[in-house]
């Protein structure tokens, strides 16, 4: 595969037909099948107003989450935190609210973000358009194609001790 051709194999479009199941799988008892690696999150659309929730891809850092979106393109989900805004996420049996923000794609936490990922999972560079290397990291026409591929979405959720949204008790408390 050339760099700069996301692979054939469209990671993104699997889990996209695989949504409802998914959700379902991370809402249920059997959610530590999935929930290491996939969150859900809930966004409300800019000008709808209409609540969606989908499943993502993240790494988690404390109270900070990061998400690589593939073939940003294609996905509108992420465009509404060019500003910061609140955002739900539901992760490991908990909802959390937190205010997410698109990572502007020179900066250098775009980067890392890319290259803590790649280190971890090597295997997603063709998502992306790139042959990731671990011995050389990130090349520099490496980072200018997921500039235009992908977008990194970080999630800051509100610290412990504010108020959390419990399924299992209904509503939310002070946890």
């Amino acid at each position: 595969m050339p760099e700069g051709r996301a692979s054939s194999f469209n990671l993104s479009r699997v889990f996209t037909r695989m949504n409802g199941v998914i959700v379902a799988i991370l809402r249920s008892p059997l959610r530590g099948l999935l929930d290491a690696q996939l969150m859900l999150v809930t966004v409300t659309g800019r000008r709808s107003g209409k609540r969606y929730t989908i499943p993502v891809g993240y790494q988690r850092d404390g109270n900070s989450i990061t998400v690589l979106v593939s073939r940003a393109q294609t996905k509108k989900w992420w465009r509404n935190y060019r500003e910061p805004g609140p955002v739900e996420v539901y992760t490991r049996g908990r909802s959390h609210d937190g205010t997410a923000r698109v990572i502007a794609p020179e900066s250098p936490e775009f980067a890392a973000a890319f290259e803590t990922t790649f280190r971890q999972l090597p295997w997603l560079g063709p998502q992306f358009g790139i042959q990731y290397a671990r011995a050389s990291g990130l090349t520099g026409a490496q980072r200018d194609i997921l500039a235009n591929e992908g977008a990194v979405v970080r999630i800051d959720l509100e610290a412990p001790g504010a108020r959390t949204k419990d399924p299992a008790v209904g509503g939310t408390g002070n946890r």
